[in-house]
């Protein structure tokens, strides 16, 4: 492996940083994993609220959303966007300390929301649940993290910049403008957590959906197929099947998702030229994000037999698989007539899920994996079987999960629209919670089943890292080596 040879001519990475993001991924992931099956029981079971409001659904469930997508999802881009911008552009990060500052910034801004969030101190927004003053303290890091990454591109020896670099850079740029603009607030004092949004009414939600619906397509999509075209050619040991489609699929990716959040209000007090705007802007993007998806899955020719013996490469394979559905069912239900009957219902919830376990979850496993003996100067991991074992109950827990929530939203979905002849409702919603009882129970079941699957990574993990030396140096190498 050229990643584990001594570099004595040439500048060594900083390895240091993407290690601690990389360990950090995979306890968030836990804490984060644990949390989402304790609220699911509690759907199930109402009586795992257990009568104390720090513990109920409705503090729990935006923890559970942070800690997933920022915490797991966010220290996974961390690491990974470190070392392959350090790896492709052929020169160590700009500034370790600026790194560094990042990494423990983010933990912050994590622990912050762990505290405050379960304390029933939030924004009171869909996605954007924190207070003030953490909002800036997440745009500080965020800033400090554009320079690192953008300042190590602007000092690259390589001629070209990576597609995966693309990809991050949109990334980083995106997610800071979405978060200062939906963040815009006016504290009552600047010793008071209170904050008064500078938007109201359908403007708020408006803004809300471009920010939430974006979040999902720049954090959850651009982020990690900056990830996907670095490690899917690398673990498979194949090029990028088309350089071009690559930058096609760019540009055409982040040219349209930005207007597709109105999909999200449909049937609202939005007006209707921007609900069929965001539906017809979805149904678009169809087409660059399978061209993504079909340029990840060309990579492997040539190369499909590594998938008998290489757990690792059937991670990110796989999790390109549930990206192709994903973004197949998010246009689909981004028509009218189809979000009739799925909306508010938990079919969106299975449609969720696909995205945050079989895509994102499940190649930030497979890129930890590829990067994790490498971090540690070891030549593989502690355990190929566990690597195994942990990919069929990541897989298995989610089609468990998602397959629950699609029957339980259809399901619902019929019930509420049922009429008898008087024009009377047919069942009443109570009614419908009662039929969607075993879907929750399968779902509690495939969480579970998936955050043990956790539980195997971090053992795997501790017993690769046990010997205690510093990975070897690693030489700068081209292209996207």
């Amino acid at each position: 492996m050229s990643e584990l040879n001594s570099a004595l001519e040439h500048p060594t990475y900083n390895y240091k940083v993407v290690r601690q993001f990389t360990v950090m991924t995979v306890v968030w992931g836990i804490v984060g994993m644990l949390v989402g099956v304790l609220i699911a029981a509690q759907l199930a079971w109402p009586a795992l609220n257990f009568d104390l409001p720090w513990l109920s659904f409705g503090r729990l469930r935006p923890l559970h959303t942070n800690a997933v997508i920022f915490a797991f999802g966010g220290s996974a881009l961390f690491a990974t966007s470190y070392y392959v911008v350090q790896r492709t552009c052929q020169v160590r990060l700009i500034s370790d300390k600026l790194a560094a500052i990042t990494f423990w910034g983010w933990q912050l801004v994590i622990l912050s929301a762990a505290i405050t969030l379960p304390l029933g101190i939030t924004s009171g927004k869909e996605y954007a649940e924190l207070q003030w003053p953490i909002d800036i303290l997440i745009t500080v890091v965020w800033v400090l993290y554009a320079i690192v990454f953008f300042g190590t591109i602007a000092k690259r020896k390589a001629d070209h910049i990576y597609v995966a670099n693309w990809f991050f850079g949109a990334f980083i740029i995106a997610v800071a403008i979405l978060h200062i603009i939906n963040s815009l607030a006016m504290p009552i004092a600047l010793n008071s957590f209170t904050a008064y949004s500078v938007y109201a009414g359908t403007v708020d939600a408006m803004v809300q959906w471009w920010y939430g619906h974006n979040a999902v397509g720049f954090f959850l999509t651009a982020g990690f197929l900056g990830m996907m075209y670095y490690f899917v050619p690398k673990q498979a040991g194949r090029p990028v099947y088309s350089y071009r489609l690559s930058i096609v699929h760019f540009w055409a990716l982040v040219a349209v998702y930005i207007w597709a959040g109105p999909h999200h209000l449909h049937y609202t007090a939005l007006p209707d030229w921007a609900q069929s705007l965001g539906m017809v802007m979805s149904l678009i993007l169809l087409a660059p994000s399978w061209g993504g998806m079909i340029n990840g899955m060309m990579t492997l020719s040539g190369a499909w037999h590594k998938l008998r013996t290489d757990p690792i490469l059937r991670f990110l394979v796989v999790s390109l698989s549930f990206y192709g559905m994903s973004t197949f069912e998010g246009p689909m239900m981004s028509i009218k007539t189809v979000n009739s009957l799925s909306h508010y219902t938990d079919w969106t919830i299975g449609h969720v899920h696909s995205g945050a376990l079989g895509w994102v979850a499940m190649i930030s496993i497979g890129a930890m994996y590829h990067l994790i003996p490498i971090l540690f100067g070891r030549e593989r991991m502690y355990s190929t079987s566990l690597i195994n074992a942990h990919f069929w109950m990541s897989t298995i827990g989610t089609v468990l999960y998602i397959t629950s929530m699609w029957v339980n939203g259809i399901l619902q979905g019929l019930m509420w629209r049922a009429y008898n002849q008087d024009g009377t409702l047919t069942y009443s919603f109570v009614e419908s919670v009662a039929a969607s009882y075993p879907g929750y129970v399968v779902r509690v079941m495939g969480g579970a089943i998936f955050f043990l699957g956790m539980l195997l990574m971090a053992y795997n993990l501790y017993m690769t890292s046990r010997k205690d030396v510093e990975p070897q140096a690693a030489p700068a190498v081209a292209s996207a080596a």
